[in-house]
């Protein structure tokens, strides 16, 4: 018992260090209220954690499938000193791009919607509470004839997502009428496509979210199929800026990937964690883009000055706030590394522990989220250093 005693001390000292910099940050109010917003609704966390659960569901059963009832033992769970407990040295890499890789979808796109991604693309297509309808009118409104070509790559990318799961589950073993080479070029095709309507389904339900952080902030009362149809006129507003942040993607990540299964890239797969991080760097260097064109009828230029504007005004208070999430982020991503190194084939372990980071994850999203719509609003009003509690 006593040779344990030194060992808390450390834990205490974080601990005491961590309540410390929480109480006197310079964004401590707008870390306040987004946390009481993330408790009044608490769809702000729920929508990260269904999207979470879903996807690592789709990734255990693919590619960490059970083989048989002992791997759900409940002997998994003990002899923590026989699990293969890693060193600091072999997942800090790991740790670090997944925390600035988190900090960034927090401006731009902070949740994986594959494969609930199909469900949306089937809601859109059957025009459920007239998102469909909505969207249509929303491209024509702001782009003119050239909405009608956006509103057609939406359509494409969502049959896209309708037959992604098909050709991985179905055609390996009935599509008689093509090569495993053609079809791994056909399948990563149709994933590229698939991808950008993921990747647009992600950002609406960001910009929803967002619209419902604004409502609390300004005590508006309001219905669900409403607040939809709004986000979803707020949503093309973004779409100019989604462009430039797809094509930047695609340059990086995602045109790579698909030569490399029509000729051969070498070494394309070690210059992914690169890209990466130039993308997330990317998102966070123009971080005030999205949220400014949620909140604002304005144009890309516009933007861009609003941006540029926010971040001079405020660059100390900004920092800070980055130091927030990274150190949440951080936390939460260095322990999936370790845990999911030393529990190599305990796949119960692995499970319970997924549920457990898919959750903290979601609380943590929803909770920073709402608190950069309090901090961006507080900095625009130029109330920052409030400390009455928003009251509705």
């Amino acid at each position: 018992m006593f040779s344990a005693v030194p060992r808390v001390y450390p834990l205490l000292g974080m601990l005491g260090g961590y309540l410390l910099v929480m109480r006197t940050n310079p964004v401590r109010i707008a870390l306040r209220d987004g946390f009481r917003c993330n408790l009044r609704f608490k769809r702000l966390w729920f929508v990260f954690a269904l999207l979470a659960l879903a996807y690592s569901t789709f990734q255990f059963a693919v590619f960490t499938p059970l083989q048989s009832a002992a791997d759900l033992r409940l002997e998994q769970l003990a002899f923590w000193d026989s699990w293969h407990w890693p060193l600091f040295s072999q997942v800090w890499r790991e740790s670090l791009l997944h925390m600035v890789e988190a900090v960034a979808g927090i401006f731009d796109a902070a949740a994986t919607t594959f494969p609930l991604s199909v469900i949306a693309a089937l809601l859109l297509i059957a025009n459920w509470r007239g998102l469909h309808r909505s969207l249509a009118r929303a491209l024509r409104k702001q782009f003119g004839p050239g909405g009608w070509l956006i509103y057609l790559g939406v359509l494409l990318g969502a049959l896209a997502s309708l037959i992604k799961p098909l050709i991985y589950w179905q055609l390996p073993d009935r599509a008689q009428f093509l090569s495993p080479a053609h079809l791994l070029q056909t399948s990563a095709a149709v994933d590229t496509v698939a991808f950008v309507f993921e990747y647009l389904c992600a950002v609406y339900l960001q910009v929803y979210l967002i619209t419902v952080c604004l409502a609390w902030i300004k005590g508006l009362h309001f219905r669900e199929g409403a607040l939809l149809r709004f986000a979803m006129r707020r949503f093309s507003f973004v779409l100019r800026w989604l462009g430039l942040v797809v094509l930047a993607s695609t340059l990086l990540l995602r045109l790579p990937l698909l030569l490399a299964y029509f000729r051969d890239v070498p070494g394309v797969l070690d210059y992914l964690p690169a890209g990466r991080c130039a993308m997330a760097a990317l998102i966070i260097s123009f971080s005030a883009m999205q949220v400014s064109l949620v909140l604002h009828n304005e144009t890309l230029r516009e933007a861009f000055r609003a941006h540029w504007q926010f971040v001079t005004r405020n660059a100390f208070r900004f920092g800070w706030f980055l130091l927030i999430c990274g150190l949440h982020y951080w936390f939460l991503a260095f322990s999936d590394a370790v845990i999911r190194a030393a529990a190599t084939e305990r796949p119960l372990a692995l499970i319970l522990w997924q549920l457990c980071y898919d959750l903290a994850r979601a609380l943590v999203t929803g909770w920073l989220l709402a608190s950069w719509v309090c901090f961006f609003r507080q900095c625009e009003i130029g109330r920052v250093n409030r400390e009455t509690w928003i009251r509705y």
